[in-house]
């Protein structure tokens, strides 16, 4: 009896942990930092990160903060299928003269929860 006990809880566990391995979204960024480089003050402080969902299950991004009111992050509303691409757009206030180092959170429901990505460059004055 014992041994049927826990042959039937093997099987469970690795049948429970089957279904849960393939139903999966997962979130693969082109790149995790993007550069400004040296950027004249009112410059266009736009950037777009771009990602691809390399999982099998719909990606939902259900937030995207910044580490600081002068970064303003935009995520996609709809989920992002398997396969598919997407991106979250950063807008920075150029306004601000000195250094860039900023980091945007991502959070989703993919394999990896949170995701820490990185502006970073300087604005400096017109010349």
């Amino acid at each position: 009896m014992m041994k049927k006990l826990i042959a039937i809880a093997i099987f469970v566990a690795v049948g429970t942990g089957t279904a849960m391995a393939q139903e999966t979204a997962k979130i693969e960024f082109k790149t995790e930092t993007i550069d400004y480089g040296k950027i004249e003050k009112g410059s266009d402080g736009v950037r777009i990160f771009e990602f691809t969902n390399t999982g099998n299950a719909p990606l939902i991004i259900s937030d995207v903060t910044s580490s600081c009111g002068c970064t303003i992050p935009k995520k996609p509303e709809e989920p992002i299928q398997p396969g598919e691409s997407g991106e979250i757009m950063v807008k920075y206030n150029t306004k601000l003269v000195g250094p860039i180092r900023r980091t945007v959170s991502v959070y989703s429901n993919a394999e990896e929860a949170t995701k820490a990505l990185k502006i970073k460059g300087r604005v400096v004055e017109k010349e």
